[in-house]
């Protein structure tokens, strides 16, 4: 009944945290459940920010690609502007305007200069008339004259007004539309690169993700090795504490000294003191093992908590070439090599003849096209720009040099990392064979340690072995159980590092 309501009280939390989309009450649920090491990998990779962080920089090197695809398209711009000027452009100067507006007053002067010798010649032809007529013809010829500075002055004025820019608010507007032909395959390159880069950047998220699995399954087999170690540390304690009884029985009955029993006592504390060690020591590495998972709490048990046996024999196989194949590193290096080759092309492109196509309308205000205009005209305009570097003393070669030099250190430095990983396998490999044969040797140590305790309590009985013999007897057997733990989990971990180092953690 009570596994059936501890069922029933689960399956009801979970149902609230489905409900409500409450992460927390998730997390706690966990943290009150037993962990299985696949639980951990998930909730590790689920909540670790190392790893979102990579996502994140996949992201980026997505929408850099992106990018880096639309240098092949047109591209369209678009530009207005206005500007208000204090003075405005003047296609005449200062005295040329004078001039041309004191053309009335100028040529009424020169009317009146000319009037009195029109005068004379005109009295002779006149002077037949009578004086009535001649005087309304000397009063035409004045007026004529007036009428001729009236029209010289409007004249002038109007001259100056038509060429009055008014240029003290100018305006454009324009649309150009940029197409690369060539570009020395500058394009091209830089495409390539951000197609690496998105690459490099999955590869690198692949490998923060076998990192967080690594970390995860360290500190898993920790806390299971260090409980086992409590374990057996409890176990040693119930024993000393037995013993202590019976001396304690043989002080009484006179079969054994006070020193017998102080020297019992010392090895009960060392016992207690050693439980108090290891719970102390599981709890930080929960806490750990939380942390990495994302938990709020570390109060979880783990599947493998109480299992005593594990199946360790490593099918893991250790190929240096395999390794180089599989590693992210290698993988990384790779493709920056490949980087740096592109960015060789990109330095040699600098140097290569540009192509570009231009078309586009403008568009201006006071417009020149009629005259000067305040209105909008414009026109199309089509053109093809070449940009050929002819002088560079020298310049190109360097910067290629030194482009081709990086990409010699960076190969360099691919197959010192590839010498790395093959003595990081071969190392892993022995580690893997050395465990092997340690547990093996400490399943033997166990088995004897258990015997010869056995033969150790009964002579004790007997009363035909000291108690020296006993407590031996006893630090004989924690230790090659406590070496008989070690060595499973160092079986596992050596495993496991050796997957590690062939790139084939899963």
């Amino acid at each position: 009944m009570k596994s059936i309501r501890r069922f029933l009280l689960l399956a009801c939390m979970l149902s609230v945290g489905v409900c409500h989309g409450s992460q927390p009450v998730a997390d706690s649920i966990y943290s009150a459940a037993m962990l299985s090491l696949d639980s951990c990998r998930t909730l590790a990779l689920r909540n670790n920010r190392e790893l979102k962080m990579a996502a994140e920089k996949v992201s980026v090197a997505r929408w850099n690609r992106k990018s880096a695809a639309t240098n092949y398209l047109p591209k369209v711009n678009a530009l207005g502007s206005y500007m208000r000027t204090s003075r405005e452009i003047s296609l005449l100067s200062d005295a040329q305007k004078d001039a041309l507006n004191g053309l009335g007053t100028t040529t009424a002067g020169i009317m009146e200069r000319m009037q009195p010798a029109v005068m004379e010649l005109v009295r002779p032809i006149i002077g037949h008339l009578s004086p009535e007529i001649q005087n309304r013809i000397l009063s035409g010829l004045q007026g004529v004259g007036q009428g001729l500075a009236s029209a010289a002055g409007q004249l002038g004025h109007g001259v100056t007004e038509a060429l009055r820019t008014d240029t003290r608010n100018i305006g454009v507007l324009s649309a150009m539309l940029t197409q690369p032909l060539y570009m020395g395959g500058k394009i091209r390159a830089y495409h390539k690169i951000t197609k690496l880069s998105e690459e490099m950047a999955r590869n690198g998220y692949d490998q923060e993700q076998q990192d967080v699995i690594v970390a995860v399954d360290e500190t898993y087999w920790k806390i299971v090795q260090l409980t086992g170690k409590r374990k057996l540390a409890q176990s040693y304690l119930e024993l000393v504490q037995r013993l202590d009884r019976d001396v304690e029985m043989m002080i009484g009955e006179g079969f054994a000294t006070k020193a017998d029993g102080l020297s019992v006592k010392v090895k009960v504390n060392e016992a207690e003191l050693a439980l108090i060690q290891a719970d102390n020591g599981i709890s930080l590495l929960k806490m750990l093992l939380a942390q990495q998972c994302g938990l709020e709490s570390s109060d979880f048990t783990l599947a493998d908590e109480n299992r005593d046996n594990f199946s360790l024999k490593s099918r893991t196989i250790a190929d240096a070439d395999i390794a180089l194949a599989q590693r992210h590193e290698m993988k990384q290096l790779a493709l920056a090599g490949d980087i740096y080759a592109q960015k060789v092309r990109i330095v040699r492109s600098e140097f290569l003849p540009k192509v570009v196509l231009t078309g586009g309308y403008a568009a201006t205000n006071p417009s020149l096209l009629n005259g000067f205009r305040n209105e909008f005209e414009g026109m199309w305009t089509i053109g093809v720009g070449v940009n050929i570097p002819i002088l560079t003393w020298g310049d190109r070669f360097y910067k290629v040099r030194a482009a081709k030099a990086e990409a010699n250190i960076q190969r360099l430095r691919m197959e010192d990392v590839g010498e790395k990983i093959r003595l990081q396998v071969r190392q892993c490999r022995q580690r893997v064979e050395e465990a092997e044969k340690r547990l093996m040797a400490a399943d033997k140590s166990r088995e004897k340690a258990d015997e010869n305790l056995r033969y150790a309590n009964y002579g004790l009985k007997e009363g035909v072995i000291p108690l020296s013999n006993v407590l031996a007897a006893q630090t004989a057997w924690l230790s090659a159980h406590d070496v008989y733990v070690s060595s499973q989990i160092d079986l596992l971990l050596a495993d496991l590092y050796l997957r590690k180092s062939m790139g084939a953690v899963d």
